[in-house]
């Protein structure tokens, strides 16, 4: 009988969220190395709870288990609450009887996830390895939704160092995020910095003129600046939609902002007070994906101001995939913020800076095509040379393999 490796994630393929396109890469990789790989998952879509998906199914040689009662929506943090703590008891108890048990995975999708991992980990006596992909109570400390003495603060902080301690491996997005955790608990000797990959599968650098999303979507002749993902208060986009109405008589701009999130409300307010020069689109599934993304002739990156290490703007490596040039707007340093600084890839733009903003899409715009095309082959040079997802997904389920025989 074939070892079982369990994967809970409140978020997977084909739900759009990122965080499921990426665990998805990794539980294919693990069924590939020879283990039985289940994963324990949300039978509702994350963004859109009316979205269902089949209880039972097979993707990739993965065995995918979708729960009930496990997301609501994101309506409010009361609702996003109730559906993970649902989620968290049902692949719980599910994972404490799966048979032939040798290792579970867990990531901060739901936020408490570690802690149901811990509890696994210590009752089967299997290994946790713990994917953080952004940090919690952190990110509500730092949108001053909770004052940092407050008792769900230290009681979440207290529940992180009990996965932390219990955790055999712990995988943190960039060197920012490894300095916070290590000073919730000292796990040095236990830590793996490794990037999230791009879906080099599904993004593809596909030329406008054969670009049909971008024929749908696009009037002739504009200069396309795509925010694309999810618009979360953790990462704002005011600053470009500021600069976009200092440029509203430039027939040239379209700023296109593609996906969900509770930041998209401040788009549609933008759009209805008269912005002609910002759209709006949903998300994209992801064989539609390499199209979308494309479409744009920068993409922008934001990270809000006090958020370095908490959260990791994934969607900077699909944008240098499909070979665009970035404009990210955040702090530094950071690790965008490095790319960009080290390797010639875009321009970088400080939170509220929004004269910088503007003459930075100014700048853009002026650009010969060939510049244009140039930063963004440096770009996509730079996934093949060291963030491909054949390199990064490998050495993360190295990771995951570690101490778990098949």
């Amino acid at each position: 009988m074939r070892s079982t490796f369990v994967i809970i994630s409140q978020v997977y393929v084909p739900d759009p969220a990122s965080a499921g396109q990426h665990i998805a890469d990794a539980a294919s990789e693990m069924a590939g190395r020879g283990y039985r790989t289940v994963v324990y998952t949300s039978a509702r879509g994350y963004e859109d709870p009316g979205v269902t998906y089949p209880a039972r199914e097979s993707r990739d040689g993965v065995e995918i288990r979708r729960l009930p009662l496990s997301s609501f929506g994101k309506g409010s943090i009361a609702v996003r609450l109730v559906g993970q703590g649902f989620f968290v008891l049902f692949a719980t108890t599910r994972a404490l009887f799966t048979r032939g048990l040798c290792g579970v995975m867990v990531s901060t999708s739901p936020p408490f996830g570690g802690i149901a991992g811990a509890l696994i980990s210590k009752l089967r006596r299997v290994p946790l390895k713990y994917w953080i992909m952004d940090l919690n109570p952190d990110q509500m400390v730092a949108l001053k939704k909770l004052p940092p003495d407050a008792v769900p603060v230290r009681v979440f902080d207290a529940l992180n160092r009990v996965a932390l301690r219990q955790a055999s491996d712990v995988v943190v997005l960039d060197r920012f995020m490894a300095e916070r955790v290590n000073a919730k608990l000292p796990v040095a000797e236990k830590l793996t910095v490794l990037p999230p990959w791009p879906h080099e599968t599904a993004v593809l650098d596909i030329p406008h003129d054969e670009n049909g999303f971008r024929r749908r979507h696009v009037p002739e002749g504009k200069f396309v600046v795509m925010y694309s993902g999810n618009h979360s208060p953790s990462n704002p986009i005011t600053v470009l939609l500021d600069a976009a109405e200092r440029l509203k008589d430039d027939a040239r701009l379209l700023v296109l902002c593609v996906g969900g999130g509770a930041g998209k409300k401040e788009v549609e307010e933008r759009i209805a007070r008269g912005a002609a020069n910002v759209r709006s689109l949903p998300y994209q599934p992801l064989g539609q994906l390499g199209l979308s993304l494309s479409s744009a002739d920068v993409h922008v990156v934001t990270v809000g101001s006090g958020m370095v290490g908490i959260v990791h703007p994934c969607k900077v490596y699909d944008a240098m995939a499909v070979s665009r040039p970035i404009l990210l707007i955040g702090p530094d340093p950071s690790h965008v913020s490095d790319l960009i600084r080290n390797n010639g890839i875009g321009w970088h733009v400080l939170p509220g800076d929004v004269a910088a903003a503007e003459r930075a899409l100014r700048e853009m715009m002026a650009l010969e095509p060939g510049q244009l095309r140039a930063m963004g082959q440096r770009a996509a040079e730079l996934v093949s040379r060291s963030l491909g997802r054949e390199l990064l997904c490998g050495r993360f389920c190295d990771v995951l393999q570690r101490g778990c025989a098949p």
